[in-house]
C-alpha cells in the first residue's frame, strides 16, 4: 500500500529555503528554468499554436500538465530572500493539489463572489477582477480611479493600485510611510466601493 505524502507545512518551506541548493538568481532566470522548460517541451513533444491563446486540445492539455508538474519537481521554487532552491517531491505537489479547497467566497453580503475552478470548456462565466492591479496611481486620483472600476456592473472584485505618495510623502519601502500608504489604500478602496453602492466587494 502506497504511503500518503505528508502535507508540506510553512515550517518545512522555511527550512528548505534555508538549506536548499545555493543558486545565483541570474543562473536561475536565464539558464535553469529556460533550459529545463525547453528540454521538457521536447520530451513531451509540445507544440503550441501561437494563434490559440487557450489550448483546447485534450492531448496537448495533458502534456502541458505533465510537463508543468515535472518542471516544478525538477527545478523547485527559487527563494529570492535566501538565494536557495525550495524543492518538493511529486507526491507532495499532488497531495497539496488534492487538499486544495474546491471553492471560496470572495467579498461579503450581496457583493460576495463564489469562486470555483473553471475548465477551458466551462459554461460558467469567469470572475472579472477590475482595478489598476499594482500600477502606480496619484494620491489625488486614487479614490476616483477605484470608484470607476467599482461602478462597472461586470466587475466582481477589485485589484487595487499603489499610491505614489501618501500625505505628500514618498512611501519608501521599510519606512513608516509605507505602512501609512497601505492603510490609506485599503481605506480609499473601501470608500470607493461604498460610493459606488457596492460595499463588500472582494479586495
Amino acid at each position: 500500500m502506497k504511503t500518503i505524502a505528508k502535507p508540506v507545512t510553512v515550517f518545512d518551506v522555511y527550512q528548505r529555503a534555508k538549506t536548499g541548493s545555493k543558486v545565483e538568481e541570474r543562473e536561475w532566470d536565464f539558464k535553469i528554468i529556460p533550459q529545463t522548460a525547453k528540454a521538457l517541451a521536447e520530451k513531451y513533444d509540445i507544440k503550441m499554436d501561437k494563434k490559440t491563446i487557450v489550448p483546447e486540445d485534450r492531448e496537448l492539455i495533458d502534456k502541458l500538465w505533465e510537463a508543468g508538474l515535472e518542471l516544478l519537481v525538477t527545478c523547485g521554487v527559487y527563494s529570492m530572500d535566501t538565494g536557495r532552491v525550495i524543492k518538493y517531491t511529486r507526491d507532495e505537489v499532488l497531495t497539496a493539489i488534492t487538499a486544495a479547497p474546491d471553492h471560496f467566497i470572495f467579498g461579503e453580503g450581496k457583493e460576495a463572489t463564489y469562486v470555483v475552478p473553471r475548465s477551458y470548456d466551462s459554461s460558467r462565466p469567469p470572475i472579472i477582477q477590475g482595478g489598476p492591479t499594482g500600477s502606480p496611481c496619484s494620491e489625488e486620483a486614487f479614490l476616483s480611479i477605484h470608484q470607476a472600476y467599482a461602478q462597472e456592473p461586470i466587475v466582481d472584485t477589485i485589484v487595487d493600485g499603489v499610491m505614489q505618495t501618501v500625505m505628500g510623502y514618498d512611501p519608501t519601502p521599510g519606512s513608516p510611510w509605507e505602512l501609512m500608504a497601505v492603510h490609506a489604500e485599503i481605506d480609499q478602496v473601501r470608500e470607493a466601493m461604498t460610493r459606488a453602492g457596492r460595499t463588500g466587494m472582494g479586495l
